[in-house]
């Protein structure tokens, strides 16, 4: 991982740390591509052309090699592995760490052989950090279990946890990494200690009750609001739950940073109700309106029939209205007579300006299946996709519930049908979806499919990708295949190099929102294709007036959708940029349907997000007003965006 260095000594200390951008110094231009060889590598590795890539790793110069591996990070072509494989002794270290990193970015396990080697040869501590972490990324379970049984001097320790945390991804048995991250987790390097609670918090079905005593300390004690975010989230997945009640209420009550509390509502569903039950109130009430959020959604998961008319009662009181949503649906839930809290809502959604509240409410009132002509009503005639969307959503919720009454699945065929004929993008998908969910047993229901292909051949390409997507995969459902190619997106939109280089290296840009400005540092020596694309919308005006439509508590604020609703697109995708950078509070990626399919819709992230890293592109930083991001929520405008000049 990659941090801003200081000094000398902390190079030596805290290479594997770095985490911030590590662009080049511009040669002869306001950037690096005022060199002729260097666009034609990226142009290379925008056009994905593994052959010529290849051959500047012949060349003499460090600068033309290292970019050359790098491209590779991002062509991702098992066919390179022996060629980077070899990279990894070129006699400059930088050549070697890029490497590394592209070999673990392609993540073959035959590359792991190559990768120990070198590691055991390698004496450059930045180099062998990358080398380490990458080793992760491409691990079998011999290689994890070597990693797991290593004793790493300090310098080392943080490579150590994030090639832990890499070879979480690969599904292997975790028993001696467990141990080893518990171990980490007394570091006295701030990132060996984020990397090993990541590891515990995000690895899939790994248990981290065995480092509970270390978990426990952490999460209370540990001076990085980072690292206790993390360990928070490792909370959550534990099976061992003795003494786990004291220690959620104690952080959901004390921690300053909204983000732990936020990631402390996570354990409350490991825990009986009546061991928190005052602790998820008393968090609903708190300033933050993203934690309230989170503490409401745990009340509608968990709350009992007993506590509808308390739920009702918060609902009306609450300001919020996306948290006033969540508990009316909670209320809803619960009730025992649901027509008086159905009305309410009823109501309020008569009431509601803003759309996206109303496409709230109609989540909120799928907790009543009856309430499903209404929401049909919403839904085909909404005068906003937030809501049409929305209500999709929630009609696809209502025929997945265990309890749905059999006798209107006829109707819910039509209506997903009717969604499918549409042509509304987002309504095609999500029906789509629902369609092919093995547990509604549809595959009969459609004598005629033909309305799915007519629907699939109506979308333009690239630009429908993720409805197509959808659809392809209810048609291969259908006809019982269990897998198709996914169709390649259309190369139409190479890197402008006219736009990039026009910009300096630093190039800063300017976000007026509802709720404040916020600075960004366009990373065009990184991602040049996608920061080209950024500015070339930003001065069509493309952004001004969209919405922040998605907002996850302590994850991401989206926007840049033209729809308002996450379906939306440009009329061309674009290719991935996956540099050797890592998503840290206020990093600015790009959002895809998959890899080489971004196109006008960027986040900005809360906090450090590794499981993002090399999957989406980052483009751009917050350097200013990271308290505005902070704030941002669903339905929040983007008014304006500009070029800092």
């Amino acid at each position: 991982m990659k941090k801003q260095i200081r000094n000398a000594a902390a190079l030596l200390l805290l290479a594997v740390a770095c985490r911030q951008p590590a662009q080049q110094s511009a040669l002869n231009g306001v950037n690096k591509f005022s060199d002729a060889t260097l666009r034609k590598i990226y142009t290379l590795q925008d056009e994905r052309k593994t052959q010529e890539l290849l051959a500047f790793l012949e060349r003499p110069e460090t600068m033309y090699r290292r970019e050359a591996v790098l491209a590779f990070g991002s062509v991702q072509d098992s066919t390179a592995v022996p060629a980077l494989a070899a990279a990894l002794k070129d006699p400059e270290p930088e050549v070697r760490k890029g490497s590394a990193y592209a070999l673990g970015q392609i993540g073959s396990a035959s590359a792991e052989p190559a990768l120990m080697e070198a590691y055991n040869q390698e004496q450059n501590i930045p180099v062998r950090a990358e080398i380490l972490e990458a080793w992760g990324k491409c691990a079998s379970q011999n290689g994890l279990d070597m990693i797991s049984r290593y004793t790493a001097q300090p310098q080392m320790e943080a490579a150590q946890a994030w090639a832990l945390y890499r070879a979480g991804q690969r599904k292997l048995n975790y028993t001696g990494a467990i141990t080893k991250a518990a171990a980490l987790l007394t570091s006295g390097q701030e990132e060996a200690r984020l990397g090993a609670a990541h590891f515990l918090g995000r690895t899939a079905k790994l248990d981290p009750s065995p480092a509970k005593a270390q978990v426990f300390k952490v999460v209370q004690q540990d001076p990085s609001a980072n690292v206790r975010m993390a360990a928070a989230l490792a909370l959550g997945k534990m099976t061992d739950t003795v003494g786990l009640a004291p220690v959620v209420n104690a952080v959901l009550r004390k921690d300053p940073d909204y983000r732990v509390r936020i990631n402390a509502v996570r354990p409350l569903y490991q825990l009986p109700y009546e061991a928190v039950q005052a602790s998820a109130w008393n968090t609903l009430l708190d300033k933050h309106p993203l934690v309230a959020l989170s503490a409401a959604e745990y009340l509608t998961a968990k709350a009992p029939a007993t506590e509808s008319a308390r739920l009702l009662e918060a609902a009306n009181v609450q300001k919020d209205w996306r948290v006033r949503a969540t508990l009316f649906g909670a209320a809803l839930a619960s009730a025992g007579q649901k027509q008086p809290v159905v009305q309410q809502i009823q109501e309020r959604f008569a009431s509601a300006k803003n759309p996206y509240e109303k496409a709230a409410l109609l989540t909120a009132l799928s907790k009543d299946a009856a309430q499903y002509p209404f929401i049909e009503q919403q839904t085909f005639g909404a005068p906003h996709p937030a809501i049409s969307t929305a209500g999709m959503e929630a009609l696809a919720a209502i025929r997945g519930q265990k309890n749905f009454d059999t006798s209107a699945a006829g109707v819910f065929n039509s209506i997903f049908q009717k969604a499918i004929q549409s042509g509304d993008v987002a309504m095609v998908g999500i029906a789509a979806g629902a369609i092919r969910n093995p547990d509604l047993n549809l595959k009969n229901a459609y004598a005629d499919r033909s309305f799915l292909t007519q629907a699939r051949d109506k979308l333009t390409l690239p630009r429908d990708i993720e409805t197509y997507l959808e659809l392809q995969k209810t048609l291969d459902y259908l006809e019982g295949k269990t897998s198709a190619p996914t169709p390649a997106t259309p190369f139409s939109h190479p890197i402008n190099w006219t736009t990039v280089n026009k910009l300096q290296k630093n190039q800063k840009a300017r976000l007026m929102t509802s709720k404040g400005e916020i600075t960004f540092e366009l990373l065009v020596e990184d991602a040049p294709g996608s920061v080209a694309n950024f500015v070339e919308l930003l001065e069509q005006g493309f952004f001004n007036g969209k919405n922040y439509h998605r907002v996850v508590p302590n994850f991401v604020a989206q926007g840049g959708c033209p729809r308002g609703d996450g379906w939306g697109s440009s009329d061309y995708a674009i290719r991935s940029e996956f540099a050797d950078l890592n998503y840290l509070e206020g990093y600015v990626g790009m959002a895809s349907a998959g890899k080489d399919t971004e196109s006008c819709q960027w986040f900005i992230t809360h906090s450090p997000t590794p499981h993002l890293d090399g999957k989406y592109t980052i483009f751009a930083r917050v350097i200013k007003g990271m308290d505005v991001v902070h704030q941002l929520n669903i339905g929040d405008r983007i008014e304006k965006v500009e070029l800092i000049k």
